[in-house]
């Protein structure tokens, strides 16, 4: 009976490190757990970088997108590597540019391979929820999709439908889809893409801008000022063959008239506000389901968009107000001294795939042309890169001319295939408005030599990485 008792300190113990030991491995399962964050990514279509109030923009609502900025890792010089949707969007699910993706309006669709590397289909694979809700914007091969998505919503114009007896506009649907979707299952982290029609004109209307009516009476009493290079003697300086693409056939059906101007332009606001309205329903989802501490969104456009500067409307040109988008990154995981930030370094939306990966703890595949934007949050970005290639190779559309671009901290170099006499090189840090085309000064000659090299350089690269399949 004394050596039991003797034994009962001995069992206490062994108990206690056992407990202990287990409530370890607990500890650590739930901390792997919480490591994995979930992420929205939510793109919206033709937003310029300025159309933000955070922005500097002083007419525009956008309380939600504010919030974002004002809250998060703000980027004030964000661009696309091509101004259109379709290019833009295979880059940002594929970490690659046009050029090596090859995919565009009037190209085949998008090759497996490169899908087998995006970031939902690795997010899917590493055992997250994939969904996406709203537009696709690529064309892809049978079956695939399944592979990439969990949950799929695709919805289409027109922008205002009945649905219940109650009109609806197609940002709301998009809205409550997206509620749908995180209040579903939870048992593992999920990669949500939201990407909204809005603000993309709807090119078929006479209207062009559709929205609901509970904005109806945002920027009423407001007037939006015109570009300074609306002037028409901007326009009037453009060689001919830039007179007669689909930027200024679209000018005519949005700005020919200061009055159309108006009325246009305060479209474009509304269905943007009627986004942030949605961002705003989300995150009040994300409060209500428990899930907005570990919930990171990131927010980004999928080109620019010209408002009347060079008598031009649409994107696809070379021009900062084309390129241009607004991007945000905000992570509640972070501590204080992280967040809240803005920086002025040359990002790309060749960097969202690696970041999204980066997020969730996914190896990055070394095919990649972009780099993550997580090392914003506290590492070093002094090395960061200060240049960058641009272009817009779409084919069979005469009024949409083959463009590239070369970009760095003081001048950007523009060409157009179907019209080599013609480049432009402008001073950013002298002329943001880039009005002031130095290469018809021959004094420029060999910075114009230097530039057209680089971009003969960066584009035999860049297709050389192609795959085959």
């Amino acid at each position: 009976m004394k050596k039991l008792f003797r034994l009962i300190p001995i069992f206490c113990y062994l108990f206690f490190i056992t407990a202990c030991d287990t409530k370890k491995k607990e500890d650590v399962a739930v901390a792997e757990k919480v490591e994995k964050p979930n992420i929205i990514f939510i793109l919206t279509d033709d937003q310029r970088w300025d159309a933000l109030g955070f922005a500097g923009n002083p007419i525009i609502k956008t309380p939600n997108m504010d919030e974002l900025a004002g809250s998060g890792l703000y980027f004030k010089n964000a661009f696309v590597t091509t101004p259109i949707c379709a290019a833009s969007r295979a880059t940002l699910f594929t970490g690659l540019y046009e050029r090596t993706h090859d995919f565009n309006f009037g190209k085949p669709k998008l090759k497996d391979g490169y899908m087998y590397e995006s970031y939902p289909y690795l997010l899917k694979k590493a055992g997250y929820r994939t969904g996406l809700i709203g537009k696709l914007g690529v064309k892809l091969n049978p079956g695939i999709q399944d592979s990439l998505f969990d949950t799929t919503k695709k919805t289409f114009w027109p922008y205002l439908v009945e649905v219940d007896g109650e009109e609806k506009h197609l940002a709301d649907i998009n809205g409550d889809h997206a509620i749908d979707f995180i209040k579903s299952e939870k048992g593992k982290p999920f990669c949500l893409s939201l990407s909204f029609w809005s603000p993309h004109a709807d090119d078929g209307a006479e209207e062009q801008y559709f929205w609901p009516k509970y904005v109806d009476s945002l920027y009423v009493n407001d007037t939006i000022p015109t570009p300074e290079t609306a002037d028409p003697k901007f326009f009037a300086a453009l060689p001919e063959f830039m007179k007669h693409t689909m930027n200024r056939k679209r000018w005519y059906w949005r700005y020919d008239t200061p009055e159309k101007f108006q009325k246009m332009v305060k479209g474009y606001y509304k269905m943007i506000s009627t986004v942030d309205g949605v961002v705003g329903r989300i995150r009040k989802t994300l409060e209500e389901e428990g899930l907005a501490d570990n919930t990171v969104i990131v927010f980004m456009g999928d080109n620019g968009y010209y408002m009347g500067e060079r008598g031009f409307s649409g994107k696809w040109l070379m021009h900062e107000q084309s390129l241009r988008v607004p991007l945000m990154i905000y992570d509640p995981r972070e501590p204080k001294s992280s967040q809240s930030k803005t920086f002025d370094e040359m990002v790309l939306n060749l960097d969202i795939a690696p970041t999204l990966l980066d997020l969730a703890g996914v190896d990055i595949p070394e095919s990649y042309q972009g780099e993550s934007l997580v090392d914003f949050y506290d590492k070093d970005v002094s090395n960061w890169r200060t240049s960058a290639f641009f272009e817009h190779q779409r084919e069979g559309e005469s009024l949409l001319p083959k463009t590239e671009a070369f970009r760095d901290d003081t001048y950007k170099f523009i060409r157009y295939e179907a019209a080599p006499e013609f480049v432009e090189l402008y001073n950013l840090k002298e002329d943001f408005n880039e009005v002031n085309n130095l290469a018809l000064d021959k004094k420029y000659s060999d910075l114009v030599d230097f530039y057209a090299k680089k971009c003969d350089s960066v584009a035999g690269k860049l297709l050389a990485q192609r795959i085959a399949k």
